[in-house]
């Protein structure tokens, strides 16, 4: 089952005359000339590392009415560092959501302490990618749900514009709600089926971390060649994102280069000669998927040779 994506609108209500303005088509024409924004809900961000001051940050810029909840001293001058408002045990009992922003491994405790707290017309929402709702615990009644940027934030003022979150809840309200969140801050909506969110996080995790990893690895290579990192990771970078331009520009199959989508079983035996002994197994089974992309590109012949240098 495939991940749906859509991108929604954030809605503006309509904004009702004064007393005494107006009736018949004056009073609609001033309806239609004063528009009023809609009033978005109130929200506590529990945590203020990267993800949370950076969704902090770009929902109270969109006019979110947002408090930092923090459970240390630390915590609490980065969100006066930030500009953010510290939340008040009042605005936790009052808001429309808190939004979990801590660590994996400590959402089922954080969520159970505050579902003792909180009414039940609080609801809880966690941002980790790989864990299920069942990591907030039942719902007793309670709207649950989760919300993950798909986004390598790696400081607090980083923009997240542009990227796409995940989103699932049971709840239809709920739903609409964080989708106005994803809307406002610049973010696609995809909704990830509870079963399959391992899957979909280890997809998100090769897209950012490991090809940080890789990079590592492309670094390593060029150091055998005796050039240094601080001339490689350069060097390396803009290459990085023409492929990616490449990719977003033609696809995966269009956008692959190099010596696999050639037929080139030569250089290929050179690449794999040469390379670290840590780095030629990545290369080689790497190699193989793009192989998988490029085989209906290819001749036979030079798929064969290929396959026999990458076995």
């Amino acid at each position: 089952m495939s991940p749906r994506v859509s991108r929604t609108r954030g809605g503006k209500g309509t904004g009702k005359p004064a007393p005494g303005t107006g009736t018949g088509s004056s009073r609609k024409r001033a309806v239609r000339a004063s528009p009023r924004r809609e009033t978005r809900p109130s929200l506590v961000i529990v945590g203020t590392g990267r993800l949370g001051g950076a969704l902090g940050l770009a929902l109270s810029a969109s006019g979110w009415p947002v408090r930092m909840h923090s459970r240390s001293d630390e915590g609490r001058l980065r969100t006066e560092a930030l500009g953010l408002k510290p939340a008040t045990p009042e605005d936790l009992r009052r808001a429309r959501l808190v939004l979990l922003c801590v660590p994996d491994a400590e959402v089922p405790h954080v969520a159970e302490t505050l579902a003792t707290t909180l009414p039940r017309s609080v609801a809880l929402v966690h941002t980790a990618g790989a864990l299920s709702l069942g990591a907030l615990g039942p719902p007793r009644g309670r709207a649950l749900g989760s919300f993950h940027p798909l986004c390598a934030v790696s400081s607090a003022r980083d923009s997240l514009a542009g990227h796409t979150a995940s989103i699932s809840t049971r709840s239809r309200t709920l739903r609409d709600v964080l989708r106005r969140m994803a809307v406002d801050v610049g973010l696609n909506a995809m909704e990830v089926p509870e079963g399959h969110r391992a899957a979909y996080h280890a997809g998100a995790v090769m897209s950012a971390g490991l090809m940080v990893a890789l990079a590592d690895a492309a670094v390593a290579a060029l150091g055998a060649a005796g050039i240094p990192p601080k001339d490689a990771l350069p060097a390396l970078l803009p290459l990085m994102r023409s492929a990616l331009r490449g990719v977003e520009a033609r696809g995966l199959a269009g956008g692959l280069t190099g010596p696999i989508v050639r037929g080139d079983a030569g250089v290929v035996a050179a690449h794999l000669a040469a390379l670290p002994d840590d780095v030629t197994p990545i290369y080689r089974l790497l190699s193989r998927r793009a192989l998988k992309l490029a085989s209906e590109r290819l001749r036979p012949e030079s798929r064969a040779a290929l396959e026999k240098r990458l076995r």
